[in-house]
């Protein structure tokens, strides 16, 4: 918003709001949509989004909704496909990692399949792919593959999309314990895959890429990440009334 030229007000601590009070969420909304043209909602609890977009009359744009969504890093995930694959359709794409909790693949396995992308999950068994977000992709005619085994996936995968085991989603912490560290990507294991797979990653990683990948041409997570910049932008332009 600062490089459009707009301003921003908020908060990112309920603390400071008068949701200590007791205050509902409805009319914080209400309250933050008379002091503003748009409002961005980063929110704990899944289908917060949804509900604000109920009570203002700005556009709300869904930064996040606990493990629901996450539609703003899904566009900036399909644009960097787009710029390093130059297409998405036909591509062999491995989401990886905490696909339970992960709420940025969500988002991302349902664009994927409007696209006509070729899907593999890869997760523990107790993090699958929630059925609600698979049986989208199925409905849009893509069929995810399903398997534990990553060196499996990866050898004729396009695109490795790496998410962190998010000890916070996680209700039980010896659930976490158990699947913690489960998959590790390093510089052996991308031999296995294609010359030119690219590595995804939404940040921020923990143990799940070892640092030595950072160097090789696979990594392009902090590309990814600032192309987080121009798709906002391009976003926050297109719903305040400008033009691309």
């Amino acid at each position: 918003m600062n490089r459009l030229g707009g301003r921003v007000i908020g908060f990112a601590d309920p603390r400071g709001t008068s949701q200590k009070k007791g205050e509902s969420l409805a009319d914080t909304i209400r309250m933050a949509d008379a002091y503003s043209d748009a409002i961005i909602i980063r929110h704990p609890q899944e289908g917060a989004a949804r509900l604000a977009a109920e009570f203002a009359n700005s556009p709300i744009l869904n930064a996040g909704d606990g493990a629901g969504r996450h539609p703003t890093q899904c566009l900036l995930d399909l644009f960097t496909i787009k710029t390093e694959k130059k297409k998405i359709k036909n591509k062999k794409i491995v989401l990886l990692g905490d696909l339970k909790y992960g709420r940025t693949v969500h988002s991302l396995a349902y664009a994927l399949s409007l696209y006509g992308a070729e899907l593999t999950f890869v997760s523990p068994t107790s993090l699958k792919m929630p059925n609600e977000v698979t049986n989208e992709c199925k409905d849009l005619g893509v069929e995810p593959a399903y398997t534990s085994s990553l060196e499996k996936a990866i050898k004729d995968a396009d695109v490795l999309y790496v998410t962190r085991i998010q000890r916070e989603r996680f209700p039980d912490a010896e659930e976490y314990n158990r699947v913690v560290g489960t998959y590790k990507i390093n510089n052996e294991l991308l031999k296995i895959g294609k010359k030119d797979l690219i590595i995804m990653h939404p940040l921020p990683r923990v143990t799940e890429i070892d640092p030595e990948v950072d160097s090789t041409p696979h990594a392009i997570y902090f590309k990814q990440a600032f192309n987080g910049v121009p798709v906002r932008m391009a976003l926050l332009s297109l719903v305040l009334g400008g033009k691309i």
